[in-house]
């Protein structure tokens, strides 16, 4: 176990946090989460002893081992294979397969191995790293953010191979649905404390949401209280039959503890500007053919497409396969060698691409650096927009050599909003964000009335908002027209093709007719154990909502005819009524859906596994 106590850590003015205190136990995979710039990474700082807290202390076991991606390039081997192995312990340094399990999850191929680290690119030497670390197998892994140095395919892996990690994990990542997928906690750093819970990150949000709402309710009332008992001992602190009244309301008021009005937390809030199109047809791309190197194949070759209103498109595949090419040459930055692409007069075009942020001039001011997004606009305008990327007052005029990369980011989508566009063409634009700022993006997607082609790892988006996809797989780039869950079904990634074949080999043995017949009667008796009481429990749930909702209607009906009196006495005993059923009714509504995804998950968990012994009795037949 890891002990953190009374953990604090200011700069300047800015408290990051302050009397930190948690612990870490066996088996512990825990979700950081929280805003940019409340410190998670300054925490992960403090557990390696890369920075002194300004107070507090962190207790670890003896010869405990943390392990975390470096993210400077030291490399000393003249393999990748060989500087992968330096990961591994004394005593498998001979177990060189390890090393290359991890590096093809990774993206590395055979030939790849035998490479110089220094012929990969960024992403991938810092993959590298990652291998290094994974195979070295620390009690604490503390991962930040790795999702930007991943593309789909190795996001899903590492996936994977995390859910079966033995020891302990703290992860940092935008990405809601890879963190939910690993971790069994989620830990949030927020108003300068720490709050950690078992669960996924949707509870533990729920859970402060609901928190602070009754601290606001209690603050309140309590603030009511509070005046009325001041309002007291000022009326009849000069009567003396009642002094004895007012000296006790005096203590009561010193004894109680006042509670601060909540500061507001400001949230990315915007609404992409769009443009009216009259057509049906946006856009449409004719055997487009494009490579950098003449003397090498085509990055992309022979790619159609047609584009039309409010399509969301998503584009995917491995990192260097041309995703991001393709975004350029649709935005019109770059021009397409072979084939032609026809664009309606109408369409206007909103491009935020990686390499835009470079484009950022460091040493003009926020507030410039979005006005550039429309010249003509008036300046109040481009305050607003400003304010809505959370640069209000004075953070308008800061530089951009002083934002992280988050802030950058933000920058990036204020220029996007200042002009209108119905074709919004995004490349990653979540790298950078913390989840409240990718939710937010997410909801303004989902209500932009043009379209979209974004290129995107992040499942939770693919699964939300993509009815069409631009894949990059098995050497050539095609359109599929469905849902991310359909393209996994019907075709899936080629890299996760063999492991898949294995994984249900291994599931499904091969049996004779008898054991198979009695392995598959026994499913059917563990299926109706499983599911009797849960459909049973889903009955019950049914038929008491029912009668509470009879009831509410009852208490409604009194209410109206009570208010219709005048009766007060009996409109606040209604009126609690009614508020104390409403709730009980959202809770078992809430526990309804509960109990129905559990009976549906089960379902159909029983219906592969049946399926299956279906599959191979056909098989073992003659």
């Amino acid at each position: 176990m890891i002990q953190i106590l009374g953990l604090s850590k200011s700069y300047g003015e800015q408290v990051l946090f302050k009397n930190l205190s948690f612990s870490i136990n066996r088996g512990d995979k825990i979700g950081l989460v929280g805003r940019n710039g409340v410190g998670k990474s300054t925490l992960f700082a403090m557990l390696l002893d890369d920075i002194e807290p300004d107070d507090g202390s962190i207790l670890f076991p003896r010869n405990y081992r943390i392990g975390h991606v470096k993210q400077y390039i030291n490399f000393t081997q003249s393999t990748a294979l060989e500087e992968g192995c330096l990961g591994l312990q004394d005593e498998e340094k001979h177990n060189h397969w390890k090393v290359e399990k991890v590096l093809s999850g990774l993206g590395f191929n055979k030939d790849d191995l035998s490479k110089h680290p220094s012929v990969f690119s960024g992403g991938y030497q810092i993959r590298l790293n990652l291998a290094k670390v994974l195979v070295s197998f620390p009690d604490l892994l503390l991962l930040d953010e790795p999702n930007n140095y991943l593309d789909i395919v190795a996001t899903r892996w590492l996936t994977g191979f995390l859910k079966s990690w033995k020891t302990e994990i703290m992860l940092i990542t935008h990405d809601r649905n890879f963190m939910d997928n690993i971790t069994t906690h989620t830990m949030i750093i927020h108003r300068n404390t720490v709050k950690k819970n078992s669960g996924d990150t949707a509870k533990l949000y729920n859970q402060i949401a609901q928190e602070e709402e009754i601290h606001e309710k209690t603050r309140i009332r309590d603030e009511k209280e509070r005046k009325k008992t001041e309002l007291f001992i000022r009326r009849f602190r000069a009567k003396a039959r009642l002094g004895g009244m007012v000296q006790s309301r005096i203590k009561t008021l010193q004894k109680r503890e006042k509670q601060d009005k909540l500061k507001k937390i400001d949230n990315l809030e915007f609404t992409f500007n769009t443009a009216p199109f009259p057509a049906a047809q946006m856009m449409q791309a004719y055997n487009i053919g494009f490579s950098y190197d003449q003397n090498e194949a085509n990055l992309i070759d022979d790619f159609s497409i047609s584009l039309g209103k409010r399509e969301r498109i998503c584009v995917i595949g491995r990192n260097g396969r041309g995703k991001s090419t393709l975004l350029r040459i649709l935005a019109g930055e770059l021009k397409s060698q072979l084939g032609n692409i026809k664009m309606h007069a109408a369409v206007k075009i909103g491009y935020f691409g990686q390499s835009n942020i470079a484009r950022l001039r460091e040493n003009k001011t926020v507030l410039e650096e979005v006005g550039e997004g429309n010249p003509n606009s008036l300046p109040q305008n481009v305050r607003n927009i400003c304010g809505a990327m959370m640069f209000s007052g004075d953070d308008a005029l800061k530089k951009i050599k002083l934002l992280s990369g988050g802030e950058k980011s933000r920058v990036l989508l204020g220029r996007l909003l200042m002009s209108p566009s119905n074709l919004l063409l995004l490349d990653e634009p979540t790298n950078h964000l913390d989840m409240e700022s990718c939710d937010a993006l997410l909801e303004s997607i989902d209500n932009f009335d043009g379209s979209l082609v974004i290129v995107s790892h992040n499942e939770m988006i693919l699964n939300a908002i993509a009815n069409r996809f631009i894949i990059f797989d098995r050497g050539r780039v095609t359109v599929f027209d469905g849902t991310y869950g359909e393209f996994l079904q019907k075709i899936g990634w080629q890299d996760e093709e063999g492991e898949y074949r294995k994984q249900k080999k291994k599931n499904v043995v091969a049996v004779d007719r008898k054991a198979l017949k009695k392995m598959k009667g026994k499913l059917i008796q563990d299926r109706s154990q499983i599911l009797n009481p849960l459909g049973l429990r889903i009955k019950e749930l049914e038929r008491v909502i029912a009668g509470k909702e009879k009831e509410m209607h009852q208490t409604t009906a009194f209410l109206v005819k009570a208010s219709t009196k005048g009766d007060v006495s009996a409109i606040t005993e209604l009126s609690q009524k009614h508020h104390e059923l409403r709730s009980h009714i959202d809770s078992l509504y809430g526990q309804m859906e509960e109990s129905l995804s559990k009976y549906e998950k089960k379902c159909e968990y029983y219906k592969q596994r049946l399926a299956e012994f279906d599959t191979e009795k056909q098989k073992d037949s003659p």
